[in-house]
């Protein structure tokens, strides 16, 4: 690594009663709430926290989900083990754990094999829907996953990239016509860059953007600032990476968890970093599993919704 880690204040997003998850992934700040989510996907839950009441919810959904996004409407596109749903969440008047009020199947996916389900995703900025699948604690390297683009018009491509083993790392530059991709494990730990076309939603162009064999930890979820640069999770290594737009790695930072799985900007100024988390299998730390919040010194840039109506 060619630059010092640096120490932010990170703060801790909920008390230590609450519960922390097993595998924390996907968040997304929602500015028409207030409020952050993210998924638990072994716990098959989404969880809202809202930054002003420090109220807590979660809904229980019927498989696995590896990460969401809204429409305009606050409906959740969620993908799931076996393809992507629309869900409804309702309101829980208690703040307690509940079912969700509705799940509608959006697109099935023939997996080719039984233990995958989708991972990482995100909205581009023309609001088409991004997500990729992986197979689930193989017992070795298994490039089977694929990413796919879904969209209102159109629905659920075709598998617009294959051979991946561990799909992650989405994100757009702030003019959306750089997509980037990385691939988290072990053996590849590789981020990608891609010329996009903003009208058809196609990637090309693929280049190696970042090989984290360079760095530390395996690259994990990102996020992109108002500056155009590419936030990476460094899983495994404790730190949050920032990259230029020219692949130079300029930051990073320290946070009090082994595992950072993804990063989002949030706050009412786009100004707080949020980070969810892994709990490890062994080695328990006292924030592992929990969502951390820390000011960067940058911005970043709202969340796109889904363009459609779920």
């Amino acid at each position: 690594m060619s630059v010092t880690p640096q120490r932010l204040i990170v703060d801790r997003l909920e008390t230590n009663d609450a519960r922390r998850s097993s595998v924390g992934e996907s968040p997304v700040w929602r500015a028409a709430e207030n409020a952050l989510y993210w998924v638990d996907i072994p716990a098959q839950t989404i969880v809202r926290y809202a930054l002003a009441t420090a109220r807590r919810t979660e809904w229980t959904l019927p498989e696995r989900v590896g990460c969401i996004a809204f429409d305009r409407n606050g409906v959740v596109l969620a993908a799931m083990e076996s393809g992507l749903f629309a869900v409804t969440l309702g309101e829980p008047a208690d703040g307690a754990r509940h079912g969700v009020s509705a799940v509608r199947p959006l697109a099935a996916v023939g997996h080719a094999d039984e233990r995958m389900r989708f991972n990482d995703g995100r909205c581009d900025r023309q609001g088409r829907f991004w997500s990729g699948t992986m197979v689930q604690d193989p017992p070795g390297r298994a490039p089977a996953g694929k990413l796919y683009r879904y969209d209102a018009q159109r629905g659920l491509s075709a598998p617009v990239l294959d051979g991946l083993c561990t799909q992650n790392g989405l994100a757009w530059s702030p003019d959306g016509r750089t997509m980037y991709l990385s691939d988290s494990y072990p053996t590849e730990r590789l981020v990608w860059a891609f010329d996009y076309d903003v009208d058809d939603g196609v990637p090309t162009n693929r280049r190696l953007f970042a090989d984290l064999h360079d760095h530390a930890g395996r690259p994990d979820g990102a996020a992109v600032d108002a500056d155009g640069c590419y936030w990476i999770c460094a899983n495994d290594a404790g730190l949050l990476l920032r990259f230029a737009p020219d692949g130079r790695l300029d930051r990073a930072v320290e946070v009090p968890v082994s595992k950072p799985s993804m990063c989002a900007f949030g706050g009412p100024g786009l100004d707080t970093l949020f980070v969810a988390s892994i709990q490890p299998a062994s080695g328990i730390g006292e924030h592992d599993g929990c969502v951390l919040a820390l000011r960067p010194g940058v911005t970043g840039l709202p969340e796109p919704e889904f363009a459609g109506t779920l």
